[in-house]
């Protein structure tokens, strides 16, 4: 038993059915915890990846794959759930011009694979996200795909998961001045709505990530985001942004 509560070992669904037999599980549970059981022994999809996922990243493509929700504030850059390919290949020629082609195209391709979590057929996760005015502004890659770019955030605030507002310069010094780009990440509860896992905050740095999830952490993350939406613009006003700004650059070229 230690094993398994430590994680040395996995549970086998054999191993799960007696146990919910012993403890007097109702049937319905125990089917779904064999299930899950099963799933421990098989990998993610993003194994087949490992050789251009920067090292801790993996862990939190786990946790994303399990979130019901995500809180993103992203003050410089289009955050990576709703990149394009060429916004992403930008990135990459600035700042990255080490890495050869195909490297590139591999971590594009493990873009893409993590955006499908937004239109995935079953329990999308719910993902709401505040851009500064600067990120909506600043040319990465040239205007046409900046242009590009622009339609593919209007076009994702019409989902009914994804709710993505602009912090507009008129906000001023807003909650949000004071702190770098961060991603709350909450997951599924159970029936009486208590946690399945306590939520996580995600922060990256140029050395690392930090995974942080002590109560007092997330409260305070938790009210400078709410503070920090309440600021920005409503999600029809940012999508009115979005496809002004994409205009403007249009009638320009």
């Amino acid at each position: 038993m230690w094993r398994i509560e430590t994680g040395i070992t996995s549970l086998r669904s054999l191993d799960v059915e007696a146990m919910c037999r012993a403890y007097g599980a109702p049937d319905d549970m125990r089917v779904a915890l064999m299930g899950l059981a099963k799933e421990t022994k098989a990998k993610g999809w993003w194994h087949a990846y490992g050789d251009v996922i920067p090292d801790s990243f993996d862990l939190y493509i786990g946790l994303e794959e399990a979130v019901e929700t995500l809180e993103e504030y992203s003050p410089e850059l289009v955050p990576g759930l709703l990149q394009t390919p060429d916004y992403h290949r930008a990135l990459f020629r600035k700042n990255r011009p080490d890495l050869q082609g195909e490297e590139v195209d591999r971590r594009v391709q493990l873009r893409v694979q993590r955006q499908r979590l937004l239109t995935r057929s079953i329990a999308p996760p719910s993902l709401r996200v505040v851009l500064n005015e600067a990120v909506v502004r600043r040319v990465v890659g040239g205007v046409d795909v900046m242009s590009d770019q622009l339609d593919r955030l209007a076009e994702m605030n019409d989902r009914p998961n994804v709710s993505i507002r602009v912090a507009p310069f008129s906000a001023g010094a807003h909650r949000g001045a004071d702190t770098g780009p961060f991603i709350i990440m909450r997951f599924p509860t159970t029936g009486d709505g208590r946690d399945h896992e306590p939520p996580t905050v995600y922060v990256q740095g140029f050395t690392g990530a930090l995974y942080l999830d002590k109560a007092h952490e997330i409260h305070r993350y938790a009210e400078g985001w709410a503070q920090i939406w309440d600021d920005a613009l409503p999600e029809g006003d940012s999508t009115a942004l979005f496809r002004q700004i994409a205009k403007e650059w249009n009638d320009d070229c």
